[in-house]
């Protein structure tokens, strides 16, 4: 297979994308940064409802995400307040940062229209719209990995998501993730994986 085949190109971006947390004083294009809301924006998602928004902000909105994000951090224990502190750093040094939050449309819509027990409809479709996202993040991380990009995606913040969705001027939602996007200000490591005969299993 060669280098230049466009299958051999995503297997190669998947395997190199790695969790940066500290980025160079270096903007991204918005060329680049179209290019890859673009390839989240192609995430399959549920009854291809697309219930997710993308919110990207820089300057003196990201300055304000910082400052809360710090804030907050004091409010939980230790370990939540480390990973906190950590994150408001790699979001400070990046230059762009990407908010992605469920619209709550498909839950709303899908709720009233199934006939099921509502509660058990409300958790189907809740679940349905995070694993939405959660593809068009996926898409979003690999894509930049591709144009030389570095990411981290910033699960700890869910715990202030309603904070973090409130100073975006989102309603509040079920998912919420935060990605600084920018240039590695030093290479990635990979992290050691769990042998890949452990994860699979066969069955006839």
């Amino acid at each position: 297979m060669c280098v230049s085949d466009p299958a051999s190109m995503t297997l190669q971006a998947i395997e190199q994308r790695r969790s940066i947390r500290s980025f160079m004083d270096h903007p991204v294009s918005e060329e680049d940064l179209l290019t890859i809301l673009r390839a989240a924006n192609q995430a399959p998602s549920a009854h291809n409802q697309q219930s997710w928004r993308f919110v990207v902000i820089r300057g003196q909105r990201k300055k304000e995400l910082v400052d809360l994000v710090k804030a907050k951090a004091g409010e939980f224990p230790k370990a939540a307040s480390v990973l906190l502190r950590m994150a408001a750093r790699s979001i400070h040094s990046a230059p762009v940062v990407v908010v992605v939050a469920n619209t709550g449309e498909l839950i709303s819509h899908g709720t009233e229209l199934f006939q099921i027990e509502r509660d058990q409809a409300l958790d189907f479709f809740k679940t349905m719209e995070i694993q939405s996202s959660a593809a068009a993040i996926q898409n979003l991380l690999v894509a930049a990995t591709s144009l030389g990009l570095a990411t981290v995606w910033l699960g700890i913040l869910f715990l202030i998501k309603d904070d973090v969705l409130r100073l975006m001027g989102e309603q509040a939602g079920e998912f919420m993730a935060v990605i600084p996007v920018g240039y590695a200000a030093k290479p990635g490591k990979a992290p050691k994986k769990i042998d890949f005969e452990m994860m699979v299993e066969w069955m006839d």
